[in-house]
């Protein structure tokens, strides 16, 4: 028989533990990028999944393999929760976005990674706004918007990067960006 008095004090421990990490992130976050020399960092929040991230994924020249994992996992199919391997250069796409800007806000994210059984299943129901091909199922693509940017503002900040895909969808109020060829539609 459980003593309903210790699993509900281990239950208050762990819940305070926890609010008390996530109350402490932003800071660790920030005395992260200070003491990591050339860190490039991104804030993002999912639509979806309502979990937010905010990290270091990269110093110099190098990606920080624990945080692409992270990443990766936050950026999942949101629909089979399928993990896949976000391409980094997506995440420096994003940051070389914000500083074109001057905004370094959070990212809210709409689209990442998309299985082969998702995008077609998409294709099937949202009337061919899906590639057959699409660089989500790569993890190449990723649809973003930043809120206290204008969409137009945003979609013209990557364009000016000339650094891959920039779709722009302002009835969906997002922007599509990926690392293939430079195209816009």
């Amino acid at each position: 028989m459980t003593d309903t008095r210790t699993g509900s004090r281990r239950r208050f421990l762990h819940h305070t533990a926890r609010l008390a990490t996530l109350g402490a992130l932003p800071t660790l976050a920030a005395h992260a990028r200070a003491s990591i020399p050339e860190a490039r960092s991104l804030v993002m929040a999912h639509t979806h999944t309502h979990e937010r991230i905010d990290l270091v994924y990269a110093s110099g020249e190098r990606y920080l393999p624990e945080a692409l994992g992270t990443l990766n996992r936050f950026l999942r199919d949101h629909y089979s929760g399928e993990v896949g391997r976000i391409d980094p250069t997506v995440f420096d796409l994003m940051h070389r976005v914000q500083q074109v800007l001057g905004h370094a806000g959070t990212f809210q994210i709409i689209s990442a990674y998309r299985s082969p059984a998702t995008n077609e299943q998409l294709r099937g129901s949202r009337g061919g706004g899906v590639a057959r091909h699409s660089l989500h199922m790569d993890g190449r693509a990723i649809d973003v918007r930043l809120p206290g940017v204008p969409l137009a503002e945003l979609r013209e900040a990557a364009l000016s990067l000339k650094a891959g895909g920039v779709g722009y969808y302002p009835r969906e109020a997002f922007v599509h960006l990926d690392t293939g060829r430079v195209r816009s539609w």
